[in-house]
């Protein structure tokens, strides 16, 4: 049990950290722009360069993986969405923001360190295929679902264009699509340039969680909804169970593959939920909240996933 915690606590520590220091330090939320844009533009996606650059080619093409991955989170994501519309009368655009509480994992911020320091480098191809894939769908079904919920006054054709357009410039996707060219293509990058790459990769986790941590801190607790009750569960709990047991239908994957992506599958909520809530003007506070309840509850929900996986207690597959 000793090994877990050690596995985890620089990674919530580092959050908990940011969360202290902002609340001693009292900076206003706005200070944070500079070491954001240096995490989601810089150390990230050299982090995830590097990660995919490395990999066999034929690690890269898994769409038995992909599709298993995107299904399970989409069957929660659809659960949640309908729950908001039907037991709580929500709008669509109410009931979208609850779905991506649910299927939304912190999987940018969190998941590759925690996934490359638990399950070592056979973790970084999952990694980054969960991550550009999930991050696809929910960049493409936030928007679309605020127009039909009557978030969206313009055309269809500018719609799709415009969720094309962040799909094709977020910085996580760019450097996952050169990683992917430099891994086809055999592609080394010369010493001094893999140094610069390897320095700002291991900036990227410990400035991404104490940003998370700022963030939190900075963004408290006004009230706790109601529909919390079942995003919660359904986020640390449901999601990571039905990935494991899609994975486990879909076919035979190698067991490293099947514990990151139920590792990622447990992470909290992803702070991008609540952008996409102040986006549109739509449930911000209850966002937060969700954010902040559900990383305090997964110190312990992750802490027992990883000593599930590592005691040998969950095996790789479901279904022997």
């Amino acid at each position: 049990m000793a090994d877990i915690i050690g596995l985890v606590l620089p990674f919530f520590g580092m959050i908990f950290l940011g969360y202290v220091v902002a609340r001693i330090t009292r900076q206003p939320i706005e200070a944070l722009g500079w070491l954001n844009t240096f995490i989601i533009y810089i150390a990230l996606p050299a982090l995830f360069f590097k990660l995919v650059a490395k990999t066999p080619i034929e690690q890269l093409t898994r769409i038995d993986f992909i599709l298993a991955n995107v299904s399970a989170t989409y069957l929660v994501f659809t659960l949640i969405f309908a729950a908001g519309l039907l037991l709580r009368r929500a709008t669509t655009r109410e009931a979208t923001i609850q779905g991506l509480a649910a299927a939304y994992g912190n999987i940018g911020y969190m998941g590759p360190g925690l996934a490359l320091l638990a399950f070592g480098e056979p973790a970084a191809v999952p990694v980054a295929l969960i991550f550009c894939f999930e991050n696809m769908l929910h960049f493409s079904i936030a928007p679309a679902l605020m127009a039909l919920g009557g978030g969206e006054k313009q055309p269809l054709h500018r719609l799709a264009a415009g969720v094309a357009r962040r799909i094709v410039t977020h910085p996580f996707i760019i450097a996952t699509a050169a990683g992917f060219l430099a891994a086809f293509t055999g592609f080394e990058a010369p010493a001094p340039l893999q140094r610069l790459i390897d320095y700002l990769a291991q900036a990227a986790a410990p400035c991404a969680l104490f940003a998370m941590g700022v963030t939190l801190a900075l963004r408290p607790l006004k009230r706790v909804p109601v529909e919390i009750g079942y995003i919660v569960p359904a986020k640390l709990v449901l999601l990571p169970v039905t990935m494991y047991l899609v994975l486990g239908l879909a076919g035979s994957f190698d067991p490293v593959w099947v514990y990151t992506a139920v590792l990622l599958a447990a992470l909290p909520t992803a702070t991008n939920v609540f952008v996409i809530g102040q986006q549109y003007g739509v449930w911000q506070e209850r966002a937060s909240a969700t954010i902040l309840v559900t990383t305090v509850l997964s110190v312990a929900t992750v802490t027992a996933l990883l000593y599930l996986v590592k005691s040998g207690l969950l095996p790789a597959d479901p279904f022997p």
